[in-house]
């Protein structure tokens, strides 16, 4: 089985904020599927599982991603090699994706979370610019909603991630 996680904040208050691209990825993949997550209380977290794939929107809070990762790995026997992280990251420019198999959490701290549960730094990856603000502290940058023209180059590259997760999991069942 393959798990994918996508990183955000649970709530009406967080699900248009910037920190919360990885949830609007398998939101998408769900809508495309005709499917919805329910949310399963022994991983604290929504789920969805789609041929031999389970995704999964930890509702932990950012800050503590990794203790429903680790649940749901435990629970299904998932091995590291088999699990894909969606998340933001604001050190990239927007809509620009960065794919990795390993690396720091790079100040992320849902991904300081991972590392922590999974015990290593050698998971799969989806970083998902969303660009920076100076002028903006970076707590209230990442909590802060897109404009219309950050959302639509956004939706682009939930598009993408879209195909990577087809990749990923061997799932072809409809397009975008």
């Amino acid at each position: 089985m393959k798990l994918v996680v996508g990183l955000g904040n649970p709530g009406k208050k967080y699900e248009k904020t910037k920190h919360n691209v990885g949830f609007m990825c398998l939101d998408l993949y769900a809508n495309k599927a005709k499917e919805t997550f329910k949310f399963d209380r022994k991983f604290n977290g929504e789920t969805l599982k789609i041929a031999n794939t389970l995704l999964l929107k930890p509702q932990t809070f950012m800050n503590l991603s990794g203790q429903s990762i680790r649940a749901v790995m435990d629970y299904y026997a998932i091995d590291l090699e088999d699990v894909l992280v969606i998340y933001d990251d604001f050190a990239l420019p927007l809509g620009k994706l960065r794919l990795r198999e390993q690396g720091s959490a790079g100040g992320h701290n849902g991904i300081k979370s991972v590392i922590e549960h999974t015990h290593t730094d050698e998971f799969k990856r989806i970083r998902i610019g969303i660009d920076s603000n100076p002028l903006i502290a970076a707590k209230d940058y990442v909590l802060g909603t897109f404009t219309k023209d950050e959302l639509d180059v956004i939706l682009e590259s939930v598009k993408t991630v879209k195909k990577i997760i087809d990749d990923f999991s061997d799932i072809k069942i409809f397009q975008i």
